[in-house]
């Protein structure tokens, strides 16, 4: 079983320790980080790391004792040699990486606060910049691909389901921002997606609704296995069969909540492509979410293949 993880690669700095990076809260529900104009904050503690929804995929799998392939584009640069060295540290295939001799790597600072909530500054460089000249699958032998954030260029999105199809490769699709934003066009693309991973509020983009088992029933019309996150009241899955609802795999402090969405979509897909149950393969995305927060960074926490699993909130019921 071989996997390919598609979409963006970066370097990471998170900034952390600070007093001048408590959330100032209107309610509870709206918090800002407000920093003063033309001060200087102290920062007592930095980390540097590399991301990208498809690099955090990717080790995941990894880690899961699965084959695995990452492609995608970084510059020459040291940021994008640091991307390189982390996938290979890992056993990740980086032979389909393209190197941008024109844009930097895609690079993020991260203002941490003490509750795991982060403020994201991204220059997105090399991994904005996907042309469809650089995804040949002539010679890519995968079963599944996993496909992340491709900054809403829906012509490579477009080419990419294609040409997997043609193949017989299944795939996995976690949509970005920009892609949403260009629902028809999407919609189009999602008939040929095997399992669709998105939180409410971006299904809500897609579908009406307010109730999750209202939006999971009406995303089935799109992608026969779809999942729906949200956030801290837990995650709703349907394979068109059975609908499942799970709470919190446990309820640990969060040092940092960056990457917390990858952890679940590759870890369901890690027991998915085995033919596991809704109810396995939640277990572990659950599990593997729950450990990246606990560590600063995207894949320092995520899980290795035999970690020990407890059980959780969880339930299931016919459709």
């Amino acid at each position: 079983m071989k996997i390919v993880t598609i979409g963006a690669a970066v370097q990471d700095i998170f900034l952390s320790n600070s007093s001048e990076f408590r959330p100032v809260c209107e309610s509870p529900e709206t918090c800002f980080l407000r920093l003063e104009l033309g001060a200087k904050a102290d920062v007592n503690q930095i980390h540097f790391s590399t991301g990208g929804g498809a690099t955090n995929a990717a080790v995941t799998f990894a880690r899961q004792g699965i084959e695995t392939a990452f492609m995608g584009s970084v510059g020459n640069d040291p940021a994008g040699q640091a991307v390189l060295a982390d996938l290979d540290a890992e056993g990740v295939d980086t032979s389909h990486v393209r190197i941008s001799e024109r844009y930097n790597t895609g690079y993020s600072v991260l203002l941490l606060a003490p509750n795991g909530e982060r403020t994201i500054l991204t220059y997105r460089g090399a991994s904005t910049h996907y042309y469809i000249r650089d995804f040949d699958f002539s010679s890519v032998e995968a079963d599944w691909l996993y496909i992340s954030n491709l900054s809403g260029k829906m012509d490579v999105l477009n080419h990419i389901v294609t040409e997997a199809k043609k193949r017989g490769i299944q795939i996995m699709y976690n949509p970005g921002k920009k892609e949403l934003e260009q629902r028809e066009k999407l919609i189009g693309i999602l008939e040929d997606i095997d399992v669709l991973l998105v939180n409410k509020e971006e299904m809500q983009i897609l579908v009406e609704g307010e109730e999750l088992e209202e939006l999971i029933l009406r995303g089935l019309n799109y992608a026969p296995v779809v999942l729906i996150t949200d956030s801290t009241n837990g995650v709703i899955a349907s394979d068109g069969k059975t609908i499942v609802r799970a709470g919190l795999y446990d309820d640990r402090p969060s040092k940092d909540r960056t990457g917390a969405g990858d952890a679940f979509g590759s870890g369901f897909l890690s027991r998915w492509i085995f033919d596991q149950s809704l109810k396995d393969s939640i277990l572990l995305a659950s599990a593997n979410s729950s450990s990246v927060v606990t560590q600063v960074g995207t894949k320092a926490a995520l899980l290795h293949k035999g970690a020990k699993l407890h059980a959780m909130p969880i339930s299931e019921r016919k459709i």
